[in-house]
């Protein structure tokens, strides 16, 4: 789904909560957590300003929602979020970006058997069926629609390397589905390191890349933050015209290079932060109206091309 789209349908979901705004005004005030990780790279950067955006427009909308942000630079600050949430504010749902995935699991479970509403944003939980809802991109289509590039367009025999993000449930979707996207292929993949959706961490991952290969034709960042900190890497070695590289999200400045025929930036796939406005349109409907809020919502990814890269060039968004 286009970024566009996916605004469009968060867009619905507001409308179709106006018509039980009423509800929300006469009905006793409910208090919405909402926990992710902090702006520590371009990608949360927007899915911070999303969140921030759609609370503010929310609480207008609906005087009787209150929200409570809290944002979180690693796992353990994360939990002592959501910990104070139920302590003090007594939260009625709680919706979380889980900044890993295995030390979030048992404190958000502790808040659904709590009995409140529990919505699981992008990264999953390494228990499943603890969440109401879960709102995410397709990270399996994320990671299949790269590997499908890269063996439509690297001969057999071709060498890539692989920067993983942080260790979680969505990251493992996407790199098994770029592997299995590459089965028969004969397309070798040399090596692969989390780079952590981090600029810095993956320049030094390539780093070490560069170093140790002497040979690779194409890099898989899976994540825009993380194609620039390796397009600086390989900059400073001067291999640009040896590799080209894939992230994914969309960044606009990734997007603008593809649109000006960047040949070392042939293409992209969407993954919107705007995902997170979704998720907590949908988690307040579970409050001010009697649509069904349970189940999974899942935004598909797309490849960015030349051809249609305007289409998703957006020069005034915050990512």
């Amino acid at each position: 789904m286009k970024r566009r789209s996916l605004m469009k349908a968060a867009a619905l979901v507001a409308a179709m909560g106006m018509g039980s705004a009423a509800f929300a005004q006469d009905g006793e005030k409910k208090i919405i957590g909402v926990s992710i990780p902090s702006a520590t790279h371009g990608f949360m950067g927007g899915l911070n300003w999303h969140a921030q955006d759609t609370i503010k427009r929310l609480g207008e909308t609906y005087p009787n929602l209150e929200f409570v942000l809290s944002t979180a630079g690693d796992a353990a600050k994360q939990v002592n979020d959501i910990e104070d949430m139920m302590a003090t504010r007594n939260i009625d749902a709680l919706v979380v970006l889980p900044f890993e995935s295995e030390p979030l699991t048992a404190p958000v479970k502790a808040v659904k058997d709590a009995g409140k509403f529990v919505t699981v944003v992008d990264r999953g939980l390494s228990q499943e069926g603890i969440e109401d809802l879960y709102v995410a991109g397709d990270n399996t289509a994320f990671g299949r629609v790269a590997g499908e590039y890269f063996r439509e367009h690297l001969e057999p025999g071709s060498k890539v390397v692989v920067l993983r993000g942080i260790p979680t449930t969505l990251d493992n979707e996407r790199v098994e589905a770029f592997q299995k996207a590459l089965e028969g292929s004969e397309v070798e993949i040399l090596d692969m390191q989390h780079g952590n959706w981090n600029r810095d961490d993956a320049f030094a991952v390539m780093q070490d890349y560069l170093a140790k290969y002497p040979r690779i034709d194409a890099v898989w960042a899976a994540d825009d933050d993380m194609a620039l900190g390796v397009l600086e890497a390989i900059s400073a070695a001067n291999r640009q015209d040896e590799m080209w590289v894939i992230g994914g999200a969309g960044m606009k400045e990734i997007v603008k290079r593809i649109m000006d025929g960047d040949k070392q930036l042939p293409v992209n796939v969407t993954y919107p932060p705007a995902l997170i406005s979704a998720a907590i349109e949908m988690t307040a409907l579970n409050f001010v109206s009697n649509s069904p809020m349970t189940g999974r919502f899942i935004i598909s990814s797309r490849l960015i091309t030349p051809e249609n890269a305007g289409q998703f060039y957006y020069p005034d968004s915050p990512f």
